[in-house]
């Protein structure tokens, strides 16, 4: 698929990391960008920068996605990319003991749901949604490309840490779906992809110790250092473009591993 001032597409947590990098990448092809985040400061900031359209959207709401794609179809047409950022992480042991007085709890069960329902189900909706409008497009091509969808799971859905229980089930399910709907939606021309970030300089990361950062970019095989949300939008302009690019989960970790802690 070329990019340029034809194509409009939407990026789900795209206010700030991954998913800022992406809006920044289709932008500067041309793309007319929508940005779905909670983050209203950050959003408009960055939708004032690139010329795109901020829109105020939970994604774990029906209304609210609703709202948030017509409100990008009507500034922009209806979008041909969609990019999946928006998630949460959380961290907690299936069960604890306290060191205190040695009573035990298990992983608190709404934390646990309210995980699955951004990273997991909130995906779903999102691509559900966008692939119905899709749909309706003429094709772009002989092949009968319509549309082009890249998600955002985690090298925790392969090897999830200690207290990863609710983080890893969640993007695990997005690899796990991944085919299935690149299969649902092959005959109406929409490819569906899923990139697997290692550990990545975001926002999640900002709070750190300069020490944390520098043992965390020890921990990677090659190249030593965090990656940058610039290479994982560089990958997911590649998903999009690249007209093969179908059905596949590529991880983008520098060849780490995870240890269990």
């Amino acid at each position: 698929m070329k990019i340029d001032n034809n194509v409009a597409a939407v990026v789900t947590g795209g206010a700030s990391g991954l998913g800022g990098a992406t809006a920044r990448a289709l932008a500067t092809k041309g793309a007319k960008v929508a940005i779905f985040d909670l983050n209203a400061d950050q959003g408009e900031a960055l939708a004032s920068e690139i010329g795109g359209l901020f829109c105020h959207v939970n994604v774990t709401s029906d209304e609210s996605v609703d709202a948030g794609f017509a409100k990008a179809r009507a500034a922009h047409g209806q979008e041909r990319v969609l990019v999946n950022c928006a998630g949460i992480g959380n961290a907690a042991k299936t069960v604890a003991r306290s060191k205190e007085d040695g009573s035990l709890s298990h992983f608190p069960l709404d934390a646990f749901d309210r995980v699955i329902q951004v990273n997991l189900v909130g995906t779903f909706r999102c691509i559900a949604k966008s692939a119905v409008g899709m749909v309706t497009l003429d094709p772009i091509d002989e092949f009968g490309e319509r549309g082009a969808i890249v998600n955002t799971a985690s090298v925790a859905a392969e090897d999830g840490q200690i207290g990863q229980a609710a983080y890893s089930a969640s993007k695990g399910g997005v690899v796990g779906m991944t085919l299935p709907i690149a299969r649902d939606l092959m005959n109406e021309g929409i490819r569906v992809n899923t990139i697997l970030p290692g550990i990545f300089h975001t926002p999640l990361l900002f709070g750190l110790p300069e020490k944390a950062i520098e043992a965390l970019s020890a921990s990677v095989p090659f190249p030593k250092r965090l990656g940058q949300p610039e290479e994982y939008a560089q990958l997911a302009m590649t998903m999009i473009e690249c007209g093969y690019f179908n059905g596949e989960d590529v991880r983008l970790d520098g060849a780490i591993r995870m240890a269990p802690r």
